[in-house]
């Protein structure tokens, strides 16, 4: 007698290969709500497959490095350059070889409970976190690009063992330690996006505290960057101590 539909639910959540024969017996079923479950299945297979290609795919840099001798690689991004208000925050991420996380990329292409569950998932699993944080103050004293220099150097030399290589978003720094440039480094290195998800969260829970004290600007809906709402906010409030003065619209006010 074949299975009901609630037990051939139950039965596929048990099931991890799309050779099982029990996927091949069920495909043959006339019934119409067997065959959507049976679809569903294959496709969340198929793209669990796929993640965890591409997630082989993202190791490549830290492959690279392993095989050319080093051990102990961080990678390092960071996410704020573009906002009126808030700091610049950098992030270094040193995994081991055991870390898996299928699904994790920049992080600004997950959404927020995607990033909230990566951030809780690397911050128990990786080898060792760092984060640096420059604010809207020293952003205007040395300008973005040092100041985004200054928070990836920082969160690098918190990290809690040190690193022998180091795999950086489209940046050089002026370190001696070896180290390569990625450009969307966060969309090709493991180690990136392990690190531009840790900084992206950082930042928009500072920018959440910053809009409790700030509350008309909406900097927990725009995390700073200039939306209509912040610019009409700029207009109406001026600015704030956290808002970077060398920015335009606000240098020019």
């Amino acid at each position: 007698m074949p299975l009901s539909t609630k037990e051939i639910e139950k039965k596929l959540e048990e099931i991890s290969s799309l050779n099982d024969p029990f996927i091949s017996k069920y495909k043959k079923d006339h019934r119409k709500s067997v065959q959507t479950l049976i679809q569903k299945w294959i496709r969340k297979y198929e793209r669990e497959k796929q993640l965890i290609e591409e997630f082989n795919q993202m190791q490549k840099f830290e492959k690279q490095a392993k095989a050319a001798g080093f051990n102990v690689i961080a990678g390092i991004d960071e996410v704020g350059r573009g906002p009126l208000a808030g700091p610049v925050v950098a992030a270094a991420v040193v995994l081991d070889e055991y870390f898996f996380l299928p699904g994790l990329t920049d992080s600004k292409k997950l959404s927020w409970e995607k990033r909230e569950e990566f951030y809780d998932f690397i911050m128990g699993n990786a080898k060792a976190v760092g984060i640096g944080v420059v604010t809207s103050e020293e952003i205007d004293q040395l300008n973005i690009y040092e100041a985004t220099k200054k928070a990836m150097l920082e969160a690098i030399t918190s990290l809690s063992i040190e690193p022998d290589y180091l795999l950086i978003d489209a940046m050089k720094l002026p370190i001696n330690t070896k180290q390569s440039s990625i450009i969307k480094g966060d969309a090709k290195s493991i180690s990136i996006a392990a690190s531009s998800c840790i900084a992206k969260v950082t930042r928009d829970r500072m920018m959440k505290q910053y809009a409790e004290i700030y509350p008309e600007y909406g900097l927990e809906k725009h995390m700073g960057y200039g939306t209509k709402q912040h610019l009409e906010a700029i207009k109406s409030y001026g600015a704030t101590p956290i808002h970077r003065m060398s920015f335009a619209p606000l240098k020019l006010s």
